[in-house]
């Protein structure tokens, strides 16, 4: 029997990219067996509502079923918990206040590894919720580097992505400018796109090698719980 801590995820934003998470985090773990994985909860709550709309229309409010799902996960026994969304991030101290358990926060520790990294302008492919609510724009500039953004245009289309496609479980993305997108973060001198909403890591997998490198935060995410909870990680942070 491991000694290791119990993580918590609060997911259903959406579900896929749920699952994303915890697929990654068993892919981060150095286990031979099954006794060598982390304990890993999941409440993966659909009642959630859409946190853009939430943020930016006016929409119904997401937090009083997030709290929820936060709650049940630690009476369950969580000793940290993390979110599978990045727009959720915008009401990160709500959700702390409201239970006894750290929460990991992925914008943070994104924008701490590319620090580290030496990384001086990175673009931010997000939901415009995350980009414009600041959830990447604060953490970012806090580690001293400059955010970089979509014009409305281009911003459509990963909007588009996301929505449309990934929530959809719509997976041929032929029909979306995504060059046009990694141009126009070329031109504007980003250095690494950052895969900022929990659906783009699944769409990029599909997408492949772009003429930017692309840093994913559920897999940044996925390894702090691994290290969060004692185990030791496999492989290095691509």
């Amino acid at each position: 029997m491991n000694n290791f801590k119990t993580i918590g995820i609060i997911g259903g934003m959406g579900p896929l990219a749920t699952y994303d998470l915890a697929e990654k985090i068993l892919e981060n773990t150095a286990a031979d067996c099954d006794q060598e994985n982390i304990p890993v909860l999941i409440d993966c709550n659909t009642r959630i509502a859409d946190r853009t709309a939430a943020i930016l229309h006016g929409g119904a409010d997401p937090l009083p079923e997030m709290k929820k799902s936060a709650m049940r996960l630690e009476a369950a026994g969580a000793d940290a918990l993390m979110m599978a969304c990045n727009t959720a991030h915008f009401f990160y101290d709500s959700i702390c206040e409201a239970i006894n358990v750290p929460v990991l926060h992925m914008p943070r520790l994104t924008a701490q590894l590319l620090r580290s990294r030496g990384v001086k302008k990175a673009g931010v492919l997000a939901t415009d919720g995350t980009c414009q609510s600041g959830v990447y724009g604060s953490a970012l500039t806090e580690e001293g580097i400059e955010p970089v953004y979509l014009s409305e245009e281009k911003q459509a289309v990963i909007m588009s992505l996301i929505y449309d496609y990934v929530k959809a479980g719509r997976m041929d993305f032929s029909e979306l400018d995504l060059d046009g997108v990694i141009s126009e973060m070329q031109e504007k001198g980003a250095e690494i796109l950052i895969l900022g909403c929990t659906e783009l890591p699944v769409a990029f997998g599909i997408i492949g090698k772009t003429a930017l490198p692309v840093v994913d935060p559920t897999d940044v995410l996925a390894r702090a719980a691994v290290s969060f909870a004692g185990a030791p990680l496999k492989g290095s942070c691509e």
